[in-house]
């Protein structure tokens, strides 16, 4: 430990008589063996342990154990340290630790219901629901309870992700008509959807706040979010690269660069980057006859705002404005932070990546485990703001499944709309053809 300069060791005894140790610094958990972290989370008869210590503990045992090992040995604990040899006092004993051992299982089921996928964590909660049903009326029908509003709750997400999915399906039919510019005329265009930026920056903002919830089967959440942005700068390259017209084509850029700005002022940044990443891809950004009739200051001070150098510094400043804001809101639309997403992933790749989880002596590092359940919870926190704006199906419908252009696609249209400038991108106009 004094290797570690973490501080001073703690004891904890728990309640099966075992002395397990824990390092704290100023009252702060900041290493331990697994055993002792999972043993920490075992309630007794007086002892239940802290909310946000169940969330950082249960978010990140998985890089340890699995979930399932993990709630076997919470359940089979749980009831062990209760033995007496005394058959009538162990079931006294029991159902005492009873509503909390529920109380347990209940937020795990709610903040973490995927891992109750697995069909082996649900067999575990039908045996402790039994086991409950022995000693404790009141918490085997609150047990029974919290595994119906689960089955409900990863019902309602299967379904929804089956809708997502045939909405995606639909999406990647691209039509032959598509693949020529001339013939993609009949395409409705997004100012004949919508030509009110403020209320596109609404329904994206839908989009992202449900996305949040989306997850394919076998692969994870974040790939939701990935498809999503990249769909989303590729509509308005293909929107923006699709009119024959130069003046529609700085009429459609001057719209997005609007709804750009509403989506920084309702707090979608997520939305605002995949904006200006469809403005930047080089299709777009070599239309200099078109951008030469667009007035650019506000999509400068956009891109300002977004700009990577010094780690996204502008943005994450931005961030936390209306982080602030969000805490201290009056209305539901105060509240929205939609954060942009790639770089969360990437700050919590890295803080995983660049941060040991184990200390030289075998313990963990708790004080990782803190900062991860800190990045994600206030994810969470944000994700679970209602959207205050009404929905419009026929917006929502275009943004999800109007065709798009494939990179390819993309050039050749560009090409179309302003022929090539040197001998490089003759070339690259004679190979896409």
């Amino acid at each position: 430990l004094a290797e570690n300069n973490m501080g001073v060791t703690g004891f904890s005894t728990c309640g099966s008589g075992h002395t397990k140790e824990m390092c704290y610094h100023d009252n702060s958990l900041v290493s331990a063996s697994l055993e002792a972290l999972i043993q920490h989370l075992v309630p007794t008869v007086d002892y239940y342990p802290d909310r946000s210590y169940v969330f950082t503990f249960l978010l990140s045992s998985r890089l340890f154990l699995h979930p399932y090992e993990l709630m076997t040995r919470v359940c089979h604990l749980c009831v062990e340290q209760q033995r007496s040899g005394d058959a009538l006092l162990d079931k006294i004993r029991f159902r005492e630790v009873a509503p909390k051992l529920v109380q347990l299982l209940t937020e795990w089921t709610e903040t973490f219901p995927y891992d109750f996928r697995d069909e082996r964590m649900m067999r575990c909660l039908k045996d402790m629901t039994h086991h409950v049903a022995r000693g404790d009326e009141y918490s085997w029908r609150a047990m029974q309870q919290m595994t119906q509003r689960l089955i409900k709750r990863l019902s309602a997400l299967g379904q929804y992700e089956e809708a997502v999915a045939a909405l995606n399906t639909v999406a990647m039919e691209r039509p032959a008509s598509l693949k020529s510019k001339q013939a993609s005329g009949q395409r409705s265009d997004v100012l004949s959807v919508c030509d009110d930026p403020f209320v596109l920056a609404q329904q994206l903002t839908h989009i992202e706040l449900v996305r949040g919830f989306f997850r394919k089967r076998k692969t994870s959440n974040l790939e939701a979010y990935v498809s999503w942005f990249n769909r989303l700068s590729y509509l308005v390259a293909t929107e923006i690269c699709m009119p024959v017209k130069k003046k529609h084509r700085a009429r459609i850029i001057e719209f997005f660069i609007d709804v750009a700005q509403e989506c920084f002022n309702i707090g979608n940044f997520n939305s605002l980057m995949a904006i200006i990443t469809g403005m930047n891809m080089s299709p777009v950004a070599r239309l200099k006859k078109t951008w030469s009739k667009v007035n650019t200051d506000k999509f400068e001070i956009l891109e300002h705002q977004m700009d990577p150098s010094s780690n996204f510094s502008n943005y994450r400043t931005a961030l936390r404005g209306a982080t602030q804001r969000s805490e201290t809101a009056h209305s539901s639309q105060e509240k929205i932070v939609i954060p942009f997403f790639s770089l969360l992933i990437k700050d919590i790749y890295f803080l995983n990546e660049g941060c040991a989880s184990r200390l030289p002596n075998g313990h963990i590092n708790f004080e990782k485990l803190w900062e991860l359940a800190k990045q994600v919870s206030e994810f969470l926190v944000w994700r679970q703001v209602i959207c205050p704006f009404d929905r419009d199906r026929r917006i929502l419908q275009y943004l999800v499944t109007t065709p798009i252009f494939s990179e390819d696609e993309l050039h050749l249209a560009s090409y179309e709309s302003e022929g090539p400038e040197n001998n490089m991108e003759k070339d690259s106009r004679r190979s896409l053809r």
